[in-house]
């Protein structure tokens, strides 16, 4: 087969450092935007990002090229950089350390940007720290606790 194709769907989460609520409504549209917009020039585009005003959720499909590792360290760098651009109340913004990638079926798509859309309303009951580790247990992922938070 000469060709290489790939559908490769990534559930991104990652939250501010120490869940610090700075993600102001003002910025948020247009921080997501940024975002979405290095994706895309990673060739990773995204089908959906949101999330609260401490942490992101976003699906895109990655590129078969294209390391999680790369990817993940594209996007926080350069929208921590556009962010501290916004003000000087950003100055000191950054990403926790870490994020989770998980992988995802096609047949999940509707229901993850669902979720994803719903980050808002799904926080107004249960926290980021609740919301991860529910998700690290649904992913069947092994974690310890002490390595988690920074």
């Amino acid at each position: 087969m000469p060709q290489s194709l790939s559908n490769i769907l990534l559930h991104i989460v990652f939250s501010t450092k120490n869940r610090i609520d700075l993600i102001q409504p003002e910025i948020e549209k247009d921080l997501h935007a940024y975002m979405a917009t290095i994706f895309s020039n990673e060739s990773c585009p995204i089908l959906i990002i949101n999330g609260t005003s401490n942490h992101i959720h976003a699906l895109c499909r990655l590129e078969r090229t294209v390391t999680v590792a790369h990817l993940l360290e594209m996007v926080k760098k350069g929208s921590s950089k556009w962010i501290k651009t916004q003000g000087n109340e950003f100055a000191d913004f950054a990403w926790q350390a870490g994020y989770g990638a998980f992988s995802i079926g096609a047949s999940n798509i509707e229901a993850l940007k669902h979720y994803i859309q719903n980050q808002k309303q799904h926080h107004q009951t249960l926290s980021f720290e609740d919301e991860y580790r529910a998700l690290l247990k649904k992913y069947n992922i092994e974690f310890d606790e002490k390595y988690m938070w920074d």
